[in-house]
C-alpha cells in the first residue's frame, strides 16, 4: 500500500493549520465497566473450554446423563452428578434417597414441583440403566470430573457476580436504556458497547467512529491501480467491540427468525 504521498500531505496541512485537539481523559466509571466486561469474555472463553473437557471425561463416565436434566450445566445437574458419577453409584440408591437429594440441592422450589423432581428422578434411573459403563475402571476419570464440575460451578458464580457489577455500573451512565432498544443488545452488550466506545463526544463523525470499531474498508493503491474489494481494517477498539457487534446482529438476526 503506497501512501507516502498522501501522509505527507496531511502531516504538513496538520503542521500549518495547527489544528490540534486537546486530548481527552476517559472517565473512570467507563474504565471500571471496561475492565469488568473484559475479564468477563476471559472468563467466559476459561469457562467453555473447562466445559469442553468436562464433555470429554463424561463421555468416558456417563455418557447416557446428557438428557437428564434440561440443562446439563445447571447447578442442580453438576451437583447431584458430583454425587453419583456412575451408573452404578445411582442404581444402588433407592428412588426416595435421590428424590430427597434433588430437593436438598434445589436452591429454590419455584416452579419446581414434586412432579418434576420425579420426571427427573425416573430419568436419572433410565439413563442409569442404559448407560453402557456401569462403572469405571480408571478412578482417575472420577477424580477429574469432580474437579471439572467444581471449576464449572465457581466460573458461574464469578460470572455472576461480575454481570451484576457491570448491569450497576452501567446503569449509572447516560444511554444506557437508550442503547438496550436496538434489537439484539442486552444490557451486558450495552455495558460492552459503551465501555469500548467510551465518551461519545471523542468522535466528531459517523466515520471516525466507524473507523475506531474497525469495521471501515482498507485502503490499497499502487500507482494508479486502486482495489475496489478490500476487507475490513479490524484496527481500533482491539477485537472486543468488533466481537460485540457482531454477536449483536446475530442476536438481532436469531430473534428475527423465530
Amino acid at each position: 500500500m503506497k501512501t507516502d504521498a498522501a501522509d505527507a500531505y496531511l502531516l504538513g496541512e496538520l503542521f500549518y493549520k495547527e489544528d490540534f485537539e486537546p486530548f481527552k481523559k476517559r472517565g473512570v466509571q467507563l474504565l471500571n465497566i471496561r475492565y469488568l466486561t473484559r475479564q468477563y469474555e476471559s472468563l467466559s472463553k476459561m469457562c467453555v473450554q473447562t466445559k469442553l473437557q468436562f464433555q470429554a471425561v463424561l463421555d468416558q463416565v456417563f455418557p447416557a446423563y446428557k438428557g437428564v436434566f434440561g440443562a446439563m450445566y445447571s447447578g442442580v445437574s453438576l451437583r447431584f452428578l458430583s454425587e453419583y458419577p456412575t451408573s452404578y453409584s445411582v442404581l444402588q440408591t433407592n428412588e426416595e434417597t435421590l428424590h430427597t437429594k434433588i430437593e436438598e440441592l434445589l436452591s429454590t422450589k419455584r416452579g419446581r414441583s414434586e412432579d418434576w423432581i420425579n420426571v427427573r428422578v425416573k430419568r436419572w434411573l433410565d439413563a442409569a440403566k442404559q448407560n453402557p459403563f456401569k462403572q469405571t475402571m480408571y478412578s482417575s476419570h472420577l477424580i477429574n470430573l469432580k474437579v471439572l464440575i467444581n471449576l464449572i460451578l465457581q466460573y458461574q458464580e464469578h460470572l455472576a457476580a461480575l454481570e451484576q457489577n457491570i448491569e450497576a455500573l452501567a446503569e449509572e451512565i447516560e444511554g444506557y436504556d437508550l442503547i438496550q432498544s436496538i434489537p439484539g443488545i442486552c444490557h451486558k452488550i450495552a455495558a460492552t458497547i459503551l465501555s469500548e466506545i467510551g465518551e461519545i463526544d471523542r468522535f466528531d463523525h459517523p466515520k471516525k467512529l466507524v473507523a475506531f470499531a474497525g469495521i471501515d474498508p482498507s485502503v490499497f493503491a499502487s500507482g494508479k491501480f486502486t482495489a475496489t474489494r478490500n476487507r475490513i481494517t479490524k484496527r481500533g477498539s482491539r477485537q472486543d467491540l468488533i466481537r460485540t457487534m457482531f454477536l449483536t446482529t446475530d442476536n438481532s438476526c436469531s430473534s428475527l427468525c423465530i
